[in-house]
């Protein structure tokens, strides 16, 4: 059995929110003894998958009001954090020890190096410096508060381990697990849905095309106000790229009532009006009469997805822009600026699954990112119902809160 006590904090959770928070816990009090414990055999897991392997660290978006309209659950609670800790204070923290990042068109920030265990080793040797102890294969299982003032918190783990502090920060991700542990403490937990997903729809005018990119989108949920912007990339199995995971991460809570069967409008011309498209064909039927519609490609799509959507229009290999009438030309409008499309589910984007929920963010003071029903219990991370976009977002908040968190602890 291990035993830990005095100036000793806990962190349950070897993510990258745990780690930042170990780290600055460890760094701003060298003399408390701060100790990792993981579930796994390894910790930065998701820290090692995320960008394909390159991690996108944060996102080129230095002012806090601006940043917080990424998430889509979290958007007040972290606007005060982040006027202390943003993604300028993420570039200064990981260049300051060595790993310069770059920012790419779409503004996501990546390691200079392109690879993720640059991240992993800039994280793991600031903690060692820092004498922070990793204890991987150490499964929480129960909690238990102090009982008077003054007196430590126990954890004990599956092997029968426990372990005493005076603070423990729960940086354990979307861990069912845990979210059971801290429902026992009192807390509220928001059932978890999942979140930044991709769209099935099996529909003729996209089979076939995966790989093809729509540069400039825009994407609605039929019969509602959730829409979204940017590329959409189509997949194999429907619909994927920033337009429709923005969407999927904004909706997540009433597509997951709907059981994921629903429909979407897309407009492949970004915010461009039908009408303005219709008159856009006019002008084309007047100015390249002579050509085949399903050549003379007017539109910025690519031209095997102009192709389709002449198809779908009713459109003919052999036409002419001639030959169009304006029916024709009407239907063709709406397919570019109104196509809709029938989802009949879900797919995972990658390896990075996120999700919306987990614990109330009322009861949590972001000041400290401490419980606001038990002092010395600290939450940082995913555990919380904070979840973003995708680009970078979802690591600010984990940099963010555990780096508050580990600055509380340490105070």
């Amino acid at each position: 059995m291990s035993q830990t006590s005095g100036n000793t904090i806990l962190v349950i959770g070897g993510g990258a929110a745990g780690f930042f928070g170990a780290i600055a816990c460890a760094e701003a009090d060298p003399t408390a003894r701060v100790v990792i414990l993981e579930r796994g055999p390894e910790v930065l897991g998701k820290v090692r998958i995320s960008g394909g392997g390159r991690c996108n660290v944060t996102h080129a978006c230095f002012e806090p009001k601006e940043l917080v309209r990424f998430y889509p659950r979290g958007e007040k609670a972290l606007l005060g954090p982040f006027h202390r800790f943003c993604s300028g204070d993420t570039v200064e923290w990981y260049e300051s020890r060595g790993v310069p990042l770059k920012i790419e068109a779409d503004g996501r920030m990546f390691p200079v190096s392109d690879r993720s265990q640059s991240i992993i080793d800039c994280l793991e040797n600031a903690a060692r410096q820092a004498g922070v102890e990793v204890r991987t294969r150490q499964k929480v299982v129960q909690m238990y508060p102090p009982e008077e003032p003054g007196q430590d918190w126990k954890v004990m783990t599956a092997g029968g381990d426990a372990f005493f502090a005076k603070a423990i920060l729960v940086a354990a991700g979307s861990s069912a697990a845990v979210w059971d542990l801290l429902r026992h403490l009192g807390h509220t937990v928001v059932p978890p849905v999942p979140s930044l997903f991709t769209f099935n729809i099996a529909d003729p005018r996209v089979d076939g095309l995966a790989g093809l990119v729509a540069p400039n989108a825009r994407v609605q949920i039929a019969g509602t106000k959730w829409s979204a912007d940017g590329p959409v990339l189509v997949t194999h199995w429907g619909l994927s790229g920033p337009g429709i995971l923005k969407l999927s991460a904004w909706a997540a809570r009433e597509l997951h009532e709907r059981s994921y069967r629903f429909e979407i409008e897309v407009n492949w011309w970004g915010n461009t009006e039908t009408e303005d498209i219709r008159q856009q064909f006019l002008r084309s039927r007047q100015e390249q009469a002579r050509k085949l519609v399903r050549n003379a490609n007017p539109s910025p799509l690519p031209q095997r997805l102009w192709e389709r959507l002449t198809i779908a229009a009713g459109i003919g290999d052999q036409q002419r822009w001639a030959d169009l009438g304006n029916r024709q030309l009407q239907e063709l409008a709406e397919q570019n600026g109104r196509c809709l499309f029938s989802v009949g589910g879900k797919s995972t984007f990658k390896e990075e699954f996120v999700t919306a929920g987990g614990v109330a963010l009322d009861e949590v003071d972001f000041k400290t990112f401490e419980s606001k029903i038990h002092r010395g219990l600290f939450l940082a991370g995913e555990v919380l119902d904070i979840d973003a976009v995708t680009g970078g977002f979802n690591f600010q908040a984990a940099w963010t809160g555990g780096w508050i968190a580990g600055k509380a602890m340490a105070g």
